[in-house]
């Protein structure tokens, strides 16, 4: 034994600096009632807090923060708020800020600049604020394993979509686990837990069971918050675990009922444990030497984002694409709901060239995003999206742009031809569909920056 080794610490060799701190971002005045998003009602109890949770990273030239919501969207107000108090806070652009909801249906309202919403967009920049003095160099650990409780809630009956849990319908019950850590320890600094299924086993209820046939009555992070709650209790509390939702667009809770019931304390419970155990399985593995010795020690992050036109059905529709990637991981992103075969056809694409991680309900919110093929049978997603069927199309080549110019292996991205650089090296001006014009720069590897709201 190296006798400079103690047990449960390891060496982390990196360029990559870290730091992440959490919120509460309950409003005060539950008691009174409030409106609940997404399957509405009113509440006047917590039964667990909604919580920020804000993770900065620095590889020695770019900084980027990610921040995570347990609401049901990163709506444009809120979304342009939180980018400008960190910008302000920690000097980190504004256009290298991701924000990620985790689409909870048991928390306020949040599309309006209200008092609420105000109160969250300075929370955060107090977390960041308070993050940015607490960098350490960390290397990432990576892993999958998966949930039991999530099911595609769409069947095809006689050429007719309809809402019916679907256990041969599309799903991914993976879970994807990133780990960072300073090695002085076997805990680590933060998680990432990425997980595809709407959180809404507190719902409105379905009139015939019980004990909630009326609605959930309180406020909760749902299952999202009771997987971090128990992934933070198995070390300390000395971590701080992040939620990032995937292409939920058609996935929920296997909770039958009349067609699905709001949850009792032993489904959320299993619905909570079952991912969090899934996570907890994963952190364990990534630190035996075997998984050490295949991690990075350079993590280069790159960053591209586009605002796109989609075909809209009454009219275009504006909607903010990014990517981002953090040595071998690749997070691409959506301002919707997209349904499940998205993470399908973008893992394919990408292939091998990066460990791929899809997102929705990222930097804003547009509604759900369908398939092309789902508009053939119809249903609820394609019939609410505002969205045309040729929209996947355009989606799925924006992000596959996106892809090349962030993972580096497309010579144009890094070629230090005169002309390739003069391509790179150009202002645009964007507008997105709340109105804001932004200043746009091609940087010289070929990503896009945000610089400034115009």
């Amino acid at each position: 034994m190296n006798p400079t080794h103690q047990d449960g610490t390891f060496p982390v060799i990196s360029n990559l600096k870290a730091a992440v701190t959490q919120i509460d971002i309950t409003p005060d005045n539950v008691e009174s009632g409030i409106d609940i998003v997404g399957h509405r009602r009113i509440v006047n109890k917590v039964r667990d807090p909604l919580r920020a949770s804000v993770l900065l990273l620095d590889d020695g030239e770019i900084k980027i923060a990610i921040v995570t919501l347990d609401l049901i969207y990163a709506f444009e107000p809120m979304l342009r708020g939180i980018r400008s108090i960190i910008e302000n806070e920690t000097g980190i652009l504004g256009a290298n800020v991701l924000v990620v909801a985790s689409h909870t249906h048991s928390a306020p309202f949040c599309d309006k600049e209200d008092e609420f919403v105000q109160s969250v967009i300075k929370k955060v920049g107090t977390a960041a604020k308070d993050a940015s003095s607490k960098f350490k160099t960390v290397s990432i650990g990576y892993g999958e394993d998966a949930i039991s409780f999530s099911i595609n809630r769409r069947k095809v009956i006689n050429g007719k979509a309809i809402i019916r849990m679907n256990p041969d319908g599309p799903n991914d019950p993976r879970v994807k686990v990133l780990r960072f850590d300073d090695g002085k320890s076997l805990t680590p600094m933060a998680v990432m837990m990425h997980a595809i299924c709407h959180p809404c086993c507190f719902t409105w209820g379905d009139k015939g069971s019980q004990p909630f046939p009326d609605g959930y009555p309180m406020m909760s992070a749902d299952f999202p918050g009771e997987a971090r709650n128990f992934v933070e209790q198995i070390y300390n509390e000395e971590t701080k675990v992040l939620f990032l939702q995937g292409c939920a667009g058609d996935i929920r809770p296997n909770l039958k009922g009349h067609p699905y019931r709001c949850a009792d304390e032993a489904d959320i419970q299993w619905c909570g444990r079952d991912l969090g155990g899934a996570v907890a399985r994963s952190l364990a593995r990534q630190v035996t030497r075997e998984e050490l010795k295949t991690r990075e020690t350079f993590y280069k992050i790159r960053i591209a984002s586009e605002i796109v036109e989609l075909p809209g059905k009454e009219s275009p529709v504006l909607a903010e694409l990014m990517a981002v990637k953090i040595g071998p991981f690749l997070f691409l992103t959506m301002p919707g709901e997209p349904m499940v075969e998205y993470s399908f056809k973008l893992e394919a694409a990408i292939a091998d060239r990066a460990i791929p991680i899809v997102l929705g309900y990222t930097n804003g919110r547009l509604g759900y995003i369908a398939t092309t093929d789902s508009y053939e049978v119809g249903g609820y997603e394609p019939e609410m999206s505002p969205l045309k069927p040729e929209a996947e199309e355009v989606i799925l080549e924006a992000l596959g742009r996106l892809s090349d110019k962030v993972v580096g292996d497309v010579i144009a991205t890094f070629s230090k031809h005169p002309q390739d650089i003069a391509k790179r090296e150009k202002w645009d001006v964007l507008e997105d569909d709340g109105g804001a014009r932004f200043e746009c720069h091609m940087l010289n590897d070929g990503t896009r920056c945000l610089t400034k709201e115009l």
